[in-house]
């Protein structure tokens, strides 16, 4: 198997490997070791010549990420966009030169100065900043590769590609077209290229742990249960093909319901709206299917190469959505910034980001950035109905404070006369505090909740790391009983309730969430017809 990585040998029985699901469905396929093949660097006449070597790599990697990220939209766009700021950063450049003009070879000093960074991500208390380093790596290979003048091999059309990771360009160079699957010894379901498969149907599965050096035959891949079978399948092959089989009449079924209003088997009418990552989504999105954008992130003009964005590169961004929508409503998320997502400039660095100055508290502690963001929001309510979000709210003050600006941005908007308006001001139920005591937030205009980080704060345990899974999931009793109480505390007090998290779109947790009182939710748009479907199948 080409690029392999170590680990078992063959052996003539069938071996099973289980891990966790990243992102559902079947693949029957070769497999196709990710392992780079190893390519040498020829040092140059001297020290400035190995330097100038670094550059033009680093340049050439940039240049190659641009074109990529030209092609990409959504998710994909804004994790290239942020390994073009991380390539654009002196941090990460000048401790490699300075090792060259130590003496150190070009190949030598990148490696390890990326190493080092590799190091601190991988050390982060939170699993899925650590699965940032995977970026990390890509952009580490990204350059080495110019540097060699080498590259990837090609994988065959319907491969199951595996290794301990893999790179978010190499999943975006890679043809899916004819089928295929991912089975990582390591890797994350939260990382970049997880989130890039759910949302375009490939098969994953991480934490598989050692995979086989060398294996001839086909691979079956069941991304559904999170496992991989190698060697002579036997009757397991039938039970795959059932399997396989069912996912896909699940899936060809609930198209069905693609175009039709969610209502449960009961009658009970569900809103079902969709999540972004930015406006290039909604490309593909016809906004009859859905009933509005329940989450639209605004990430993605951040942390951009070209710096901070302006308050007109914002307008304009939330304005192509909200006229998208054609009335129906559009939630937009101030940015959400620290913890996972590092913006230079911006965010700080901490020993612990996912439990420090990240969100609403990182806008209120820069208010001349977070007021071009409002102003670009205030201005861009007049294109249709737009709800604004504030995210990882704690405690009282912060929306109060938050909401002080909003209504100081628009006294200056209207003395200035620009057209304006002021939107519904809501909040992110994904602190515990919240869900505990959603009273003392009843001045907020909605509440939207966030299962995963509700759910990982709850349990203390990362929904992507194998070892916890089990204790990470929304269906625990704890987690329902939060989610139910700010479901009954909304229908009671008028304050409108909705969920934004994975959850919403896991036609296993469905059931749970209607039963906990929800009858809102927000999905990636890959999994719209299968959220509509699983609700006609629930009686509340």
């Amino acid at each position: 198997m080409p690029g392999a990585p170590s680990g078992l040998s063959p052996a003539p029985t069938a071996i099973r490997l289980t891990g966790v699901p990243a992102s559902a469905g079947y693949a029957k396929g070769p497999l196709f070791g990710l392992a780079a093949a190893a390519s040498r660097y020829e040092r140059k006449a001297s020290p400035a010549d190995d330097a100038d070597a670094l550059r033009s790599a680093i340049a050439a990697a940039s240049e190659k990420l641009a074109e990529l990220a030209a092609q990409s939209t959504g998710e994909a766009a804004e994790m290239l966009e942020f390994q073009l700021a991380m390539l654009a950063d002196d941090s990460l450049s000048d401790p490699a030169l300075a090792a060259i003009e130590n003496g150190a070879a070009a190949d030598e000093a990148w490696s390890a100065a990326l190493a080092a960074e590799i190091e601190g991500y991988e050390a982060a208390d939170d699993e899925y900043f650590r699965a940032r380093s995977a970026d990390l790596r890509d952009i580490r290979q990204q350059v080495l590769d110019a540097l060699t003048a080498s590259g990837a091999a090609e994988a065959p059309a319907g491969a199951i590609l595996v290794g301990d990771d893999i790179a978010p360009t190499r999943f975006l160079a890679t043809d899916w077209s004819k089928g295929g699957g991912i089975a990582l010894a390591a890797g994350s379901s939260a990382s970049h290229v997880a989130m890039l498969a759910r949302s375009r149907g490939v098969p994953m599965v991480v934490g598989l742990g050692p995979l086989p050096t060398h294996f001839e035959g086909v691979a079956l891949l069941d991304a559904e249960h999170g496992n991989i079978l190698l060697g002579d399948a036997g009757n397991e092959a039938d039970l795959f093909r059932a399997n396989a089989g069912a996912f896909a009449a699940r899936r060809r079924q609930a198209e069905d319901y693609l175009y039709r209003p969610a209502a449960t088997a009961d009658g009970t009418p569900v809103r079902v709206q969709v999540n972004i990552a930015g406006p290039a989504d909604v490309e593909t999105i016809d906004i009859a299917t859905c009933d509005g954008v329940g989450l639209m992130r605004t990430e993605f003009l951040f942390g951009k190469a070209a710096g901070l964005p302006d308050e007109e590169t914002q307008y304009r961004a939330y304005a192509r959505v909200l006229e998208w929508a054609a009335g129906k409503p559009v939630t937009i998320r101030t940015v959400d910034a620290g913890g996972d997502k590092p913006v230079p400039g911006f965010t700080v660095e901490e020993s612990n980001p996912f439990l420090g100055l990240r969100g609403i508290r990182l806008s209120l502690a820069n208010p001349e950035i977070f007021r071009l963001q409002i102003r670009a929001l205030l201005r861009a309510a007049v294109h249709g109905a737009l709800k604004v979000m504030l995210p990882m709210v704690a405690v009282p003050e912060e929306y109060e404070r938050a909401l002080a600006l909003f209504r100081e941005e628009a006294d200056a908007l209207g003395a200035a006369g620009v057209p304006h308006s002021m939107p519904p001001l809501g909040i992110m139920v994904e602190v515990p505090s919240v869900a505990i005591a959603p009273e003392l937030f009843s001045r907020a205009a909605f509440f939207s909740i966030g299962s995963n980080d509700l759910t990982q704060y709850v349990m203390a345990a990362a929904r992507d790391n194998a070892s916890v899974a089990a204790l990470n999931s929304v269906a625990n009793p704890a987690v329902l009983r939060l989610i139910a109480g700010v479901a009954g505390f909304g229908r009671d007090h008028a304050i409108p309730v909705s969920l934004c998290g994975d959850a919403g779109g896991d036609p296993a947790a469905i059931p749970h969430l209607l039963r906990a009182g929800l009858r809102d939710l927000s999905v990636v748009p890959a999994q719209l017809a299968l959220a509509k479907a699983a609700i006609a199948d629930v009686a509340v």
